[in-house]
């Protein structure tokens, strides 16, 4: 506690010794009580209290708050400090008030006013005590009443130094709040003239100051340029002497330094003035040249301290990327740092010359250090240094040594670390597929990732060689042999069945007249695999073995007996047994050349980018050069191959990782199942699974995730949705219920820039024409950055019998969905709600009439759907619901606790909700009670 000793408080001194020298915790509260106790009679007793007495008390009570209990009084004793005069009472008026007092507080308007008095003072003392109050509580409110006073004091030239450094401090805290508060015009060109102060406390806080004001609006500071760069060259031209009391351990003003350093990383390029670019580099020069002095000292702080602007200033080279000589220098620099033997200037090094092997000027000078990055991947202890090295492998890689690379990566990935091996796998196929001039080396180090990992290869990476196979012939015949060799191990994994089914399946013929892999040899190796294989696996092995009867015709009655087979037939797995049946059937009914159409080789697939960047570039964002790399994605291979209908993508690829199209490519594709859809099943792909079909009301959607959420005579629209954590996805499946197709189809948008920055949410495009009875899915993704209301809309517009059609309708997608549900025991979840009790901004109540009938088991449905977890047996009542969740955004998590309580006499329910945010407990609130 501040100033227990100086003011010889020794009740408190006293008060707290006893706490702890407590026992046990019962004995801790009975002291606390007894001194609660005491204290309140002291302020509701007849004699007035001197300044020192309620300090005392006051910090009494401030101890006992930290201690984790409740106060709820002594909030006027505390604000009745704030006149006081002398330094130690009014310093701990605003302690108190800084921690205890609501913004919603009466007692706020109060405590504005003996702030402003605090802030006209002539006392510094006072004023910054005033600003740290401020700053500390930071709310809107404070931004409001002092949007005025706070940037006067920080331009004036009557305010002393030390009250300029926490006036800009405090107009940052409150900017970040309250963005509207720092004015315009002539503000501009004061704000930034603070980097020209006399005092470097002044400009180090200016400069944090200053380097938010950028981030929002650039144009308008582009002025600060310049004076940063003119205050920086001071700085590296001084020595530790000049500099005294901002110098640390012989480096002069170093976070100074990294400020300005980081300041100029917001404009690309910082300026275009000749003279202040020379400048610039002269300083840059410099940085550099200081780092290859001898240190001045062997403490560690000189050597953190000289790095952290040696480090900055290399950031701020990459990010110019336009002087050769500087990036070379840098990277020699960093090269040093490679065999240092500390581990965090390893780890700094190698990621900093990631960003410099993406720069046309230094990728040479980072390829000389091959070797050396090498043997970290291999050698270093620590897991975070081997990632960064096997990054920096990734970004350094190209035509000369991408063998080289990939066969050290493929070496180390038997041993490597279980955290990065998945990440390893992503990098090696990227990279064989980018530099293969021989596509037989792509065949063969895919297939070596599958030996080696196969746990940890992605259903992307064995999509993409089956495309790449596909889409060249030259390799197919190669492909064939290689994967009925790799088949033959006796531990073979999963991943190198499916290839290997796929592969063969199409091109077996090309390896069958050698007696060694004659049809017979293919059909029985791969069935030999058949029974250790997951149903999805089966299922496209029973695809090529309908295949290898159109290739094979000799072997069509061993295959018959595997597809009559009880297992299969009969199988628990309904695409089993489909597929089984339907395979059978066709083999025994089709003529030669029906199943030669049917069972046509796969085309050539489109070209899009690689499917595995996409997943790198979610792995790492950011950090992944964005190269791309053509040469055919369609939906996946399996889409064909597999499981044939087309629907909504599982969880796995929530988050779009394999980037399916928007509809199936035009012309044969050879895809059995959607031939045999209609004759044999007459089903259509997904709408059918969607129940409920009523006119749009997108209120139902709260609680759940699937269903049809339009339908008139013309079109039904249906939805499927996913979400994990702060990210969705959503496929939409528009069916043409009319015998004319719908011309125009265009669905678009509705979401204004507004709300886009706190839901950002992307449609991917759909053919123009949707054909007479025909259904297309549309794909959007969502990702929750900050919390919002409502939710976006999709505009439906097309033309039916040359009239046109507008239809809107609301996207499943409240705030709510990204809810993760939160397991938590009765203690826990009353300890948290008793901590957001006191805070009014926090909670949000309804009462509300019941408007359906107060079913439990409804009820639960609805709270499960929700998003939340249901908390059985944690309430008092068991008629009462309790739940838990957290809601996932980009810029933050908020913990949500919600208490439903059911009147049924009255047919009413209480719904009351508590978060650590206002605007989440209000819209959490507003969206369930309408379920209800």
């Amino acid at each position: 506690m501040p100033a227990v000793r100086g003011d010889g408080m020794r009740g408190l001194a006293v008060f707290i010794s006893d706490i702890r020298n407590c026992k046990s915790k019962e004995a801790e509260v009975k002291r606390i009580n007894k001194e609660l106790a005491n204290i309140r009679s002291k302020f509701k007793g007849d004699k007035t209290l001197d300044g020192y007495q309620k300090k005392k008390y006051v910090c009494k009570l401030l101890f006992i708050f930290l201690l984790g209990h409740d106060i709820d009084f002594g909030h006027m004793e505390a604000v009745n400090l704030l006149s006081s005069n002398k330094y130690s009472e009014k310093q701990i008026g605003y302690l108190f008030i800084s921690v205890l007092v609501n913004t919603n507080s009466e007692l706020i308007k109060l405590i504005i006013q003996s702030i402003k008095n605090d802030l006209a003072s002539r006392n510094p003392i006072h004023v910054n005590l005033a600003l740290q109050c401020i700053a500390n509580i930071g709310s809107q409110e404070m931004a409001e009443a002092f949007r005025n006073e706070i940037p006067k004091l920080l331009v004036s030239g009557d305010t002393m130094d030390v009250v300029k450094q926490s006036a800009a401090l405090c107009l940052l805290r409150l900017f970040r709040t309250s963005p509207e508060i720092i004015p315009g015009g002539e503000w501009t060109s004061r704000i930034i003239h603070l980097l020209n102060d006399q005092h470097l406390g002044v400009v180090t806080a200016a400069t944090s100051l200053i380097d938010a004001l950028v981030k929002k609006n650039p144009e308008e500071y582009k002025g600060c340029v310049p004076l940063a760069v003119s205050r920086l060259s001071r700085i590296v031209t001084s020595s530790y002497t000049d500099l005294q009391d901002y110098t640390y351990y012989f480096v002069p003003a170093p976070w100074l330094s990294v400020k300005l350093l980081r300041l100029l990383q917001n404009y690309t390029p910082p300026t275009e003035d000749p003279g202040v670019r020379g400048r610039l580099n002269e300083c840059l020069e410099t940085i550099l040249n200081k780092a290859q002095e001898p240190p001045k000292s062997k403490k560690v702080q000189h050597s953190n301290a000289k790095n952290a602007v040696l480090f900055e200033a290399i950031n701020l080279i990459i990010h110019n990327d336009s002087e050769a000589n500087l990036l070379v220098r840098a990277c020699n620099q960093l090269g040093q740092f490679l065999s240092n033997r500390e581990t965090n200037l390893r780890y700094l090094a190698l990621e900093s010359m990631c960003h410099l092997a993406t720069s046309e000027f230094s990728h040479e000078a980072v390829k000389k250090h091959q070797e050396v990055v090498i043997l970290s991947m291999k050698m270093e202890k620590d897991v975070s240094v081997r990632q960064q090295a096997v990054d920096l492998l990734y970004a350094m890689c190209d035509k000369t040594n991408a063998e080289e690379i990939v066969q050290e990566m493929l070496n180390y990935l038997e041993t490597a670390d279980y955290s990065i091996r998945e990440e390893m796998v992503l990098k090696v196929a990227i990279l064989a597929e980018k530099y293969a001039t021989d596509f037989t080396w792509y065949v063969d180090v895919i297939l070596n990732l599958i030996r080696i990992a196969g746990d940890y290869v992605s259903e992307e990476v064995w999509y993409r060689v089956i495309q790449i196979v596909i889409n060249r012939d030259e390799v197919q015949g190669y492909a064939a042999k290689t994967v009925f060799e790799a088949l033959q191990a006796p531990a073979c994994h999963e991943n190198m069945v499916k290839v290997g089914g796929y592969i063969l399946g199409e091109f077996g013929n090309l390896i069958a007249g050698d007696q060694r892999s004659s049809p017979q040899v293919q059909f029985q190796l791969l069935h030999s695999k058949y029974h250790l294989c997951s149903p999805m696996t089966r299922a496209l092995l029973l695809s090529t073995y309908i295949k290898f009867i159109n290739l094979f015709p000799e072997i069509r009655t061993q295959i018959q007996e595997v597809f009559k087979q009880d297992s299969n037939l009969r199988s628990a797995d309904a695409e089993l047994q489909q597929r089984a049946s339907e395979y059978l059937q066709l083999s025994i009914i089709a003529s030669t050349d029906v199943l030669a159409t049917v069972l046509e080789e796969m085309p050539a697939f489109p070209e899009r980018e690689s499917s595995i960047l996409a997943v790198l570039k979610k792995k790492k964002p950011g950090r992944v050069p964005e190269s791309e790399i053509k040469e055919g994605k369609s939906p996946t291979p399996a889409s064909n191959h597999n499981n044939g209908v087309n629907t909504v993508n599982t969880a796995q690829d929530l988050l779009g990782l394999s980037t399916p199209p928007t509809s199936q490519p035009s012309g044969n594709t050879g895809v059995l199942l959607d031939v045999l859809g209609d004759v044999y099943n007459n089903k259509p792909n997904t709408i059918n699974s969607l129940q409920d079909l009523t006119a749009h009301n997108p209120k139902k959607f709260v609680c759940k995730n699937n269903g049809v959420l339009f339908e008139n005579d013309l079109i039904q629209i249906g939805v499927k949705s996913e979400f994990r954590q702060n990210l969705g996805r959503l496929g939409l499946f528009y069916g043409n219920k009319t015998a004319s197709p719908l011309q125009n189809f265009l669905p678009s948008l509705v979401w204004s820039e507004e709300h886009s920055v706190k839901l950002n949410v992307q449609m991917k495009p759909v053919e123009s024409v949707l054909e007479a009875g025909a259904q297309i899915q549309q794909t959007i993704n969502a990702e929750c950055i900050d919390d919002y209301i409502d939710s976006p809309s999709v505009i439906v517009a097309f033309v039916y019998n040359n009239v046109p059609q507008k239809i809107t309708i609301k996207l499943p997608l409240t705030l709510n969905k990204f809810f993760e549900p939160t397991e938590m025991n009765g203690e826990s979840f009353f300890a948290r709600w008793k901590n957001l009790a006191n805070v009014n901004q926090q909670k949000s109540q309804k009462i509300f009439k019941a408007t359906t009938p107060m079913d439990v088991q409804t009820a639960r449905q609805k709270l499960i759907g929700f998003g939340m977890q249901l908390l059985d047996g944690i309430d008092p009542n068991p008629d009462n619901f309790v739940c838990a969740g957290i809601i996932h955004m980009r810029t933050q998590q908020v913990g949500c606790l919600l208490r439903l309580e059911p009147n049924r006499n009255a047919q009413m329910y209480r719904l009351t909700v508590r978060s650590s945010k206002e605007s989440v407990s209000v819209e959490v609130c507003n969206l369930l009670s309408d379920q209800f």
